[in-house]
C-alpha cells in the first residue's frame, strides 16, 4: 500500500465508505466560522487574492532596497526580509564571529541607520512587511517602528509580521541566543508591547517551515509547531496577558511541498486543531483568537541544483497546494535558489507564478474547492488524529520546552530526514533530474554573487556611527535595558530608547546576554 509523506495509509481508491462516520457540520462548518476547516474568512480569495510576498535581502541595505523597489513595481503586495547570519545571531558586522558571513544569506542590519536605508522610499503604511528574525526580533521590530516614525508614519498604521519564533530555533535552525525561559519572556514582552503600541502587527509567526526543511514530515511539522504555539500562549498568560488580547495577532508559517493532496489536507487539519485548542484549552472567546492564519513558503528543500528550470514546475505545484489549502500569504521560491541567491529575473518569475495562479486559473472563484472530497477529507481526519497523538507525546514530556531540552523533537525530525535521504539514494523516492530523468550536462548558469567588500563597508559604517552618535545616551539606554532585564519590566521600552540613540543591534543583544546568558544545548556540555 502507498503511504503519505507522514507514513499514513494512502488508498488507491477513496469512496463514500472513507467518510462513513464523517459529520460535515462538526468537522467542516462554514468558511470563516469555527472550526475554520474551510478557511478563516467567509469569502477567502473570491474578493481578493492572498498577499503575494517575495523573500529577499542580501548584501547591503542599499542593494536590498533596490530589489524591494523592483518587486513592488512588479506587483508584490508584501515584502519579506531575509537577514544575514550575524544579524540573526545578534552580532554586529564588525564582530569577530561575524567574519565571512556579512551579507551572505540576507541583508546586514546593524543599526537604525541601516534600517532607514533598507526601507528608503518605500511606503511603510501601504506595504505589509514580514521579517524573518527570531532571537533579536524585538530589536529589528523597534528599528522598523523608529524608521516609520521618521517617515512620519504612526505605529498604529504599520502592518506586518516578525517571525519571533525562537522555540523552533532550538529544534531545527540554531539561531538562538538566550536560554528558553528568557526567550519566552522576551516573546511575551513583544506581545504586550505590540498590543499597546503597534496593534495591527502580527507579533509572532510560529513556524513549521524550518522544521520541514530539516526533514519533518507534514504531521511532525504541524504537531511540533502547534506544541510550540501552546507554549507561547501559556507564557503570555503566565505573564498576566489575557488570551483574547494577544491571540488575534498570532500567525503561523508552513511549507508547501509537491505532494499537493496531503498538503491541502495538512492545512485544513491544522486550522481545525488550533481552533479547538484555543477554544477548549485556553478559553478564547474572540473568533479571531481561534483562527489559524498562516503564511506559506514553497519547499526550498525540494529544489534541485540539477536542471534548475524544473524547479519552476515544482514551485507552481507547491504554490497551488498552498492556495487550495487556504493560505493568507505566499512566497514562491525562485528556481535558482538551490544554487545561489536568486537573480532578479528568477525572483520576478517566482512572483509571476503566483499571479498566474491568482488571475489565470479558476481556483480563486470558489471557497475551499476540495470540501467534501473523499480523499482530502479522509486525509484531513488522518492527519488530525496523528498530529493530536504526537502533540500528546510532547505534553507527556511536560510541554514543548521540556521536550526541547530532552532533544525529542530534534531527534524525531532527524530520523525522518534520514529515512528520506535513504529513499532518495536507493531511488525508492523519485526526484526528477537528480536520481531519475537526468542529463549529462546542465546549461551554464551564472549565479548572483555577494560582493566580499560588504563586510569592510559595514565595519566602516559602524565606526562612523560610533563617532557621530551620543555615546553617553547609548550607555544610558543600554543600562536601562539591563535593569529591566534583571527585573520584570517590559524590556522593549528601554530597548527602543537605546536604539533611538543609535545603539547597534549587537550592543542590545550583548546587554541582554550580560543578564540572561546564552543557551548551550545539552549535547555540547
Amino acid at each position: 500500500m502507498a503511504t503519505t509523506e507522514s507514513d499514513l495509509p494512502f488508498e488507491a481508491l477513496y469512496d463514500a465508505s472513507a467518510l462513513a462516520d464523517f459529520d460535515a457540520a462538526t468537522q467542516l462548518g462554514e468558511p470563516g466560522r469555527y472550526p475554520f476547516t474551510r478557511g478563516v474568512y467567509p469569502s477567502m480569495y473570491t474578493g481578493r487574492p492572498w498577499t503575494m510576498r517575495q523573500y529577499a535581502g542580501f548584501g547591503t541595505a542599499k542593494e536590498s532596497n533596490e530589489r524591494y523597489k523592483e518587486l513592488v513595481a512588479n506587483g508584490t503586495g508584501g515584502l519579506s526580509v531575509a537577514f544575514d547570519l550575524p544579524t540573526q545571531m545578534g552580532y554586529d558586522s564588525d564582530a569577530e564571529l561575524a567574519h565571512g558571513e556579512v551579507g551572505k544569506v540576507g541583508v546586514a542590519i546593524d543599526s537604525i541607520d541601516d534600517m532607514q536605508l533598507l526601507f528608503d522610499g518605500l511606503p511603510l503604511d501601504e506595504v505589509s512587511t514580514s521579517m524573518t528574525i527570531n532571537a533579536p526580533a524585538s530589536t529589528l521590530l523597534l528599528m522598523y517602528q523608529l524608521t516609520a516614525e521618521q517617515q512620519g508614519i504612526a505605529a498604529d498604521k504599520l502592518t506586518g509580521t516578525i517571525q519571533n519564533d525562537v522555540l523552533k530555533e532550538y529544534i531545527a535552525r540554531g539561531t538562538y541566543i538566550y536560554p528558553p525561559a528568557e526567550s519566552l519572556r522576551l516573546t511575551s514582552d513583544v506581545f504586550a508591547y505590540c498590543h499597546a503600541e503597534i496593534p495591527r502587527w502580527n507579533t509572532i509567526s510560529i513556524s513549521g517551515y524550518h522544521m520541514a526543511e530539516a526533514g519533518a514530515t507534514p504531521v511532525q511539522e504541524v504537531a511540533f509547531t502547534l506544541a510550540n504555539a501552546k507554549e507561547y500562549v501559556r507564557a503570555a498568560m503566565a505573564a498576566g496577558l489575557t488570551v483574547d488580547d494577544f491571540a488575534p495577532r498570532l500567525s503561523f508559517f508552513f511549507v508547501a511541498r509537491t505532494t499537493l493532496l496531503e498538503e491541502v489536507a495538512k492545512f485544513r487539519a491544522a486550522r481545525r486543531i488550533w481552533a479547538r485548542i484555543m477554544k477548549e484549552e485556553f478559553g478564547a472567546q474572540n473568533p479571531k483568537s481561534q483562527m489559524l492564519r498562516f503564511h506559506t513558503q514553497t519547499a526550498g528543500v525540494q529544489l534541485t541544483a540539477q536542471q534548475p528550470e524544473v524547479n519552476l514546475v515544482r514551485v507552481a505545484l507547491q504554490g497551488l497546494g498552498a492556495v487550495l489549502g487556504g493560505t493568507q500569504s505566499l512566497h514562491t521560491n525562485s528556481y535558482d535558489e538551490a544554487i545561489a541567491l536568486p537573480t532578479a529575473k528568477a525572483a520576478r518569475l517566482a512572483l509571476r507564478t503566483q499571479q498566474v495562479i491568482a488571475y489565470e486559473t479558476d481556483v480563486t472563484k470558489t471557497v475551499d474547492p476540495f470540501a467534501g472530497s473523499y480523499v482530502v477529507e479522509a486525509l484531513t481526519d488522518d492527519i488530525e488524529d496523528a498530529v493530536n497523538a504526537l502533540m500528546q507525546q510532547v505534553e507527556d514530556k511536560g510541554g514543548a520546552v521540556k521536550a526541547i531540552e530532552e532533544g525529542f523533537q530534534k531527534s524525531e525530525i532527524e530520523r525522518s530526514a534520514y529515512a528520506i535521504a535513504l529513499e532518495i539514494d536507493s531511488k525508492e523516492r523519485t526526484v526528477v533530474g537528480l536520481n531519475r530523468f537526468t542529463i549529462d550536462k546542465d546549461d551554464k548558469y551564472e549565479p548572483l554573487r555577494v560582493n566580499p567588500a560588504i563586510e569592510a563597508e559595514q565595519a566602516a559604517r559602524l565606526e562612523q556611527l560610533r563617532k557621530e552618535r551620543d555615546n553617553a545616551a547609548v550607555t544610558k539606554g543600554l543600562d536601562a535595558l539591563r535593569k529591566a532585564a534583571e527585573g520584570t519590566d517590559n524590556v522593549l521600552f528601554p530597548m527602543r530608547e537605546a536604539l533611538a540613540a543609535r545603539a547597534t543591534g549587537g550592543e542590545v543583544s550583548s546587554a541582554l546576554r550580560d543578564v540572561w546568558g546564552m543557551y548551550v544545548p545539552r549535547e555540547q556540555f
